[in-house]
């Protein structure tokens, strides 16, 4: 399969993302098909276990120390809070449990030794796991990937030119960095990005671009429509309308067709007619269950309505995508 490609050009994907709406999403669903079965989708859950009190200025953020948003801050959960909560998830119909701290970075101390019990238990109840901790070293990941981690998360948010109008606590590089120390502990990358923070087309390009020309692509790529909240920076932004977020994943699918695109967070916004649309552009997984992190999101049951409705079915976990299965048999 000849489509994957690491040299994408700005220019390029500016031609991808500019094209009219509908020949896009019909191109991009061809291309979703010829590498995923495209009447599946992955169901992760997301839960804060450390929610509150980050340090960190990310302008998008309500979990941020120095802003005032009614986000309470809450220590570490207990190992069996989040056994229940996987549980709950598992029952939805969720193949994947992600766990977020508010943290600047992973610390070697109790805090990060209880988070990777969590993850060992999560893995023994057959669920995908992936965590969002912030920036790690290579050793950190290692001891991730050695507990059972399948994935970790970390994204780059916007184009590096647009990064600094948005985070000035940490740089574009210090993102790139901890996905290189992901890669190197052999762990699966979650990176992706937000739109509607005021960048213009061309960041969103720019953000693709830089993903797309990772020597390998992220597994995963949240595409996430702003959710904007009262007392950070972004309050007063405009929200983007569902079509900006077709747009935004069929273009996702476009350059990086291996890649698992994430319908993420905005779909409170949307109606059931948007989402499939995105589904039918290439999204093939969505965060399930009321809440992502701090911010609202549609329940289990209505997501299975809706997925009963357009025909699609839950992923298993860890199940490969279409292409990676024809390589495992070209392999046998």
């Amino acid at each position: 399969m000849s489509d994957i490609r690491s040299n994408w050009t700005q220019e390029e994907i500016s031609a991808v993302y500019n094209m009219p709406l509908l020949e896009l999403v019909f191109r991009a669903s061809a291309i979703h098909r010829k590498y995923h079965d495209p009447m599946e989708v992955q169901v992760s859950s997301l839960l804060s276990i450390k929610t509150g009190g980050c340090p960190e200025d990310c302008s998008y953020c309500p979990q941020a120390a120095r802003y005032h948003t009614e986000v309470k801050v809450h220590k570490l959960l207990s190992q069996e809070e989040v056994v229940k909560a996987t549980n709950q998830a598992k029952e939805g119909g969720a193949s994947r449990m992600c766990l977020g701290a508010a943290w600047r970075e992973v610390r070697d101390n109790r805090d990060f030794d209880a988070v990777l019990d969590m993850v060992r238990g999560i893995k023994k109840q057959g669920m995908e796991v992936c965590c969002t901790l912030g920036m790690i070293t290579e050793e950190q990941a290692v001891k991730l990937a050695d507990a059972g981690l399948y994935a970790y998360n970390h994204n780059i948010d916007s184009s590096e030119e647009f990064y600094g109008e948005v985070i000035t606590t940490r740089t574009y590089e210090d993102r790139l960095e901890t996905l290189k120390n992901v890669r190197k502990a052999g762990l699966t990358i979650c990176s992706g990005g937000i739109i509607g923070m005021g960048e213009s087309a061309d960041d969103r390009i720019g953000m693709l671009k830089t993903l797309a020309n990772l020597p390998v692509h992220p597994e995963s790529v949240p595409i996430n429509a702003l959710v904007p909240v009262e007392g950070t920076p972004l309050a007063d932004q405009e929200q983007v309308s569902a079509w900006e977020m077709i747009r935004m994943i069929a273009t996702t699918r476009m350059v990086m067709p291996g890649t698992v695109v994430r319908l993420s967070a905005g779909r409170m916004q949307m109606n059931a007619e948007a989402q499939a649309l995105c589904f039918m552009a290439g999204a093939g997984s969505i965060f399930a269950g009321d809440k992502l992190l701090t911010t609202p999101n549609p329940d289990f049951n209505t997501d299975m309505d809706l997925f009963k409705t357009l025909g699609l079915t839950p992923k298993q976990a860890y199940k490969p995508a279409k292409h990676q299965e024809e390589t495992l048999v070209e392999i046998k």
